[in-house]
């Protein structure tokens, strides 16, 4: 997926509520419309981000698995 990402969020090695705790930060802290890329391994997180994403109005655009990380690309709302 070509998407232009505005930042770059690395959540490796954080779990459970971590990962959506600071993507939630992170996301507030920017602009509407910006891009956030979020890599993160925690196995819940891809149902996490699913649930999140659909609740707080900010668009998951792509879901990529590569290896043992999981690349969300998540625009704010």
């Amino acid at each position: 997926m070509s998407v232009r990402r505005d930042k770059v969020l690395d959540l490796r090695g954080y779990y459970c509520p971590e990962p959506i705790f600071r993507t939630a930060q992170e996301i507030e802290s920017m602009e509407s419309g910006q891009v956030l890329e979020v890599l993160a391994d925690d196995p819940a997180a891809e149902a996490d981000f699913d649930r999140w994403t659909e609740r707080t109005g900010n668009p998951l655009l792509g879901v990529r698995k590569e290896g043992g990380v999981i690349h969300f690309i998540v625009k704010k709302g």
